[in-house]
């Protein structure tokens, strides 16, 4: 008998449904026997698909009706498997054991339905929180649109609201152009206070044709940060950029896409917007993020009077060397503008921003997956609608594994934020994304 039931818990932990077919009421058996074996098909068949064709898995795991159903099918996997474990325990006849076995198997039983049924249940949940944050994030974008002369060019802006502000005002503005074949990413930081930027087509270069400044102006330094003023609260933004709620989007947004626009020369259909004030969430999520860093920086508001030493002000200091930066350490890190210069500080943005893609392996996103999407609901927002998700992701894939191209529009880089040459600028980007090819001799 003892031998007998541990054949029995065995045969239903490796083939759900045999310990009935042998020993029960067959036709449980021949019921779960039968889900155990299209389990094991959905399983081969989505094995194969990945291999022959992943963009079929990257349709089905961000599209929030295919993960309904994976949702509903994990939760009916996890209650079967509990309805055949109790059954095979009564299968056991438990009262004609030793005493010892009465113990052991079924504890050996309880102990494989909590790793299978509970594995079941929790990945059930992780979907279901996928479901909600990609509904939440990319429920309500705009229209799919092909590529840009090969490139998929998204505005990514960091800000906050901050204190004595009067309106959200991006601290961090660059536009990510990925290559549509190969995934291969160039960054182009935008000054927050690059002066004069041409607008793109649309509303703002009717009331700005010759740059964002002039009278029409109503900001203090006409900085391209200060669109967000400019459109979000000078102006009737709805009536400038009438649908732009329709695409989770806002009329101070679609100005900020437009001026990068004009100003790179690209056209730019999406956004990403994340807000600084929860970005340390999304590192303490990920587990923090590899920084080498070269120079001594203070963390804190700054100096209370000018030329007040940085040690009488500063509530602690990241220290030179390769360290794992938290959230807090992180956002200091790529917000410190004392000691140091706006340009360096778009290189460390720039830097911080290629450390937290190295982050997202999968191994990384499903230790910590409830962290990671709890997070990004709270800080992310964006326009990419949820039918280009799969694209993205597949893109994802190969950026993650390539080097990343900057460019800054920098005194550095031959670009005057305050006396800045478009015409320059545009051409920069043009031979980052689009390099000449080498003669045959080269």
């Amino acid at each position: 008998m003892r031998r007998r039931a541990w054949w029995l818990v065995a045969c239903n932990l490796f083939i759900p449904g045999s310990a009935q077919v042998l020993a029960g009421s067959r036709r449980l058996g021949r019921f779960g026997l039968g889900a155990t074996l299209a389990l094991w098909a959905l399983a081969v068949v989505g094995a194969v698909v990945f291999l022959l064709w992943p963009f079929a898995i990257y349709v089905v795991t961000t599209n929030w009706f295919a993960l309904l159903a994976v949702q509903a099918i994990l939760v009916f996997y996890a209650i079967l498997w509990i309805v055949l474990t109790f059954d095979t325990l009564r299968l056991v006849r438990l009262v004609k054991l030793r005493p010892g076995a009465r113990v052991a198997i079924p504890a050996a039983a309880l102990a494989a339905l909590l790793v299978v049924s509970g594995g079941a249940v929790y990945a059930a949940t992780a979907v279901g929180t996928a479901r909600g944050t990609i509904g939440s994030i990319f429920g309500s974008g705009g229209a799919a649109v092909p590529p840009s002369d090969g490139y998929y060019n998204i505005l990514l802006l960091g800000a906050d609201s901050g204190e004595g502000r009067d309106s959200m005002r991006p601290d961090s503005i660059s536009v990510v152009s990925i290559n549509a074949e190969s995934g291969a990413a160039t960054i182009t930081g935008i000054p927050r206070d690059m002066v004069s930027v041409p607008f793109s087509e649309g509303p703002m270069q009717d009331l700005f044709p010759d740059g964002y400044g002039g009278p029409e102006c109503g900001t203090a330094h006409c900085a391209v940060n200060e669109i967000f003023t400019e459109v979000g609260v000078l102006r009737d933004g709805a009536t400038l950029y009438p649908g732009a709620a329709a695409v989770s989007s806002t009329p101070a947004i679609e100005a900020v896409k437009d001026a990068a626009a004009g100003t790179l020369g690209i056209e730019i259909p999406y956004y990403v917007f994340i807000d600084m004030n929860g970005f340390a969430s999304l590192i303490d999520a990920l587990g923090g993020v590899e920084i080498t860093v070269d120079q001594r920086l203070p963390e804190g508001g700054g100096p209370s009077y000018p030329g007040q030493p940085a040690d009488d002000w500063a509530i602690g200091w990241i220290e030179p060397g390769t360290q794992v930066m938290d959230g807090d350490t992180a956002q200091w890190y790529a917000r410190s503008r004392y000691t140091t210069s706006d340009w360096d500080r778009m290189k460390r943005q720039r830097q911080l921003q290629e450390a937290i893609l190295r982050q997202f392996t999968p191994a990384n996103v499903l230790q910590r997956f409830q962290g990671i999407a709890a997070a990004g609901e709270d800080i992310v927002e964006t326009d990419i609608p949820e039918t280009m998700l799969p694209y993205f992701v597949e893109l994802a894939m190969k950026t993650k594994d390539l080097p990343m191209t900057s460019i800054e529009l920098t005194p550095e880089g031959g670009v005057d934020p305050e006396e800045p040459d478009f015409a320059y600028i545009r051409e920069l980007v043009q031979q980052a994304l689009h390099p000449p090819s080498p003669s045959p001799s080269e």
